[in-house]
C-alpha cells in the first residue's frame, strides 16, 4: 500500500522481542534511539490477503533528530490536520487509542441547565478533556452551541448524547446508546468527527467495530446507586472484552479515580463516570 501514510514501525524478525523490534525498526527508518516506551494497544486488522496482530507503542523519549533515512517523506502533523493525508485502515484506532484522555467525565441528570453548565465549567477547570452531554430529554440547541463554546474555551472535547441524534450538531461528536447501535448500519458521521458507543457485551462491540465507532463505553463494570439491579460485568469480563475488541474501551460503572490503574493494567483507554470522575 504505497500510497498510504502510516506511523514508524514494521515487522518483528525471528529472534525479537517487541521492544527490540521497535528500537530497531525507528533506528533503521528515523535514526533515532529509543529511551522511554510504553506499550499502548494491541490489536488485530484483517486486510483481504493477510491478517496482521499489531502492538502500538507510545514513545516518551528518544535520542537523536528525526529524518527519512530510507528515502521516504516524514512528517510531523498535528491532530486536526490529519484528515488531509491517505491513513492505512489502521491508523485511525491507533490514533484514537494514543490521544484519547485517560478520564472521561459524562453529565448529570439535571433539570436546571444553567446549573448543569457551572458543572461543566468546574470540571474542565479541573482539566477533564473530554466530555459528554447526555440527556434523555431533548435540549434546545442554543444550550447545546453553550457547551460546545465553552468546551472549546478550555480545548476540551465535547461529545453530544440525546436524543433524536441529526449527526450535524455543532459538537466534537456523538455517543451512540447500545440501542441505537443496534439500529445502525453504517457510520452516521464523517471521519473527522468522534463517534462513541454504549456497549454491555462483546458481540455490541464487535457490532460497534463494523460501523467504524472510534471508542466504546463498557458497563456497568462494578455496581452503582443508579442502577442496583443491572448485571455487573466485573473486572475480569471486562478485560476479556478488552482484549477481544480493537477499539478504545472506557470503563463505566462504580468507577473512581482509584479504578484508573487498574483499568488501564487491563489496557482500558482509561475510565467514565459522573459523581466520581
Amino acid at each position: 500500500m504505497p500510497d498510504y501514510w502510516e506511523l514508524p514501525g514494521g515487522k518483528i524478525e525471528k529472534g525479537e522481542d517487541e521492544e527490540d523490534a521497535l528500537a530497531r525498526e525507528l533506528q533503521e527508518e528515523l535514526g533515532i534511539d529509543t529511551l522511554r516506551i510504553n506499550l499502548k494497544h494491541v490489536m488485530t486488522h484483517h486486510y483481504k490477503n493477510k491478517t496482521v496482530n499489531l502492538s502500538i507503542y507510545g514513545v516518551e523519549n528518544y535520542k537523536g533528530n528525526v529524518t527519512g533515512k530510507e528515502g521516504q517523506d516524514v512528517r510531523w502533523c498535528n491532530l486536526q490536520n490529519l484528515s488531509n493525508y491517505k491513513l492505512l485502515p489502521t491508523m485511525r484506532i491507533i490514533i484514537n487509542r494514543i490521544c484519547l484522555p485517560e478520564y472521561y467525565w459524562i453529565t448529570p441528570d439535571e433539570n436546571d441547565l444553567e446549573l448543569l453548565l457551572r458543572i461543566c465549567q468546574n470540571h474542565l477547570k479541573a482539566g477533564i478533556k473530554i466530555l459528554q452531554l447526555r440527556s434523555k430529554k431533548i435540549i434546545e440547541s442554543s444550550y447545546i452551541e453553550k457547551i460546545y463554546r465553552l468546551c472549546q474555551s478550555y480545548d476540551s472535547q465535547f461529545i453530544l448524547n440525546v436524543p433524536n441524534k441529526t449527526f450535524m450538531e455543532p459538537c466534537d461528536g456523538w455517543h451512540l446508546t447500545s440501542d441505537e447501535l443496534l439500529t445502525i448500519e453504517d457510520r452516521p458521521c464523517s471521519q473527522n468527527k468522534l463517534l462513541g458507543a454504549s456497549v454491555h457485551n462483546i458481540e455490541e462491540a464487535k457490532l460497534a467495530e463494523t460501523i467504524l465507532t472510534d471508542y466504546l463505553t463498557l458497563a456497568p463494570i462494578e455496581k452503582t446507586p443508579s442502577h442496583p439491579n443491572a448485571i455487573i460485568l466485573g473486572w475480569e469480563m471486562a478485560e476479556h472484552i478488552i482484549d477481544k475488541s480493537n477499539l478504545p474501551i472506557y470503563l463505566l460503572g462504580g468507577m473512581t479515580k482509584d479504578s484508573l490503574y487498574k483499568a488501564l493494567n487491563i489496557k482500558a483507554q482509561g475510565i467514565a463516570g459522573i459523581s466520581q470522575i
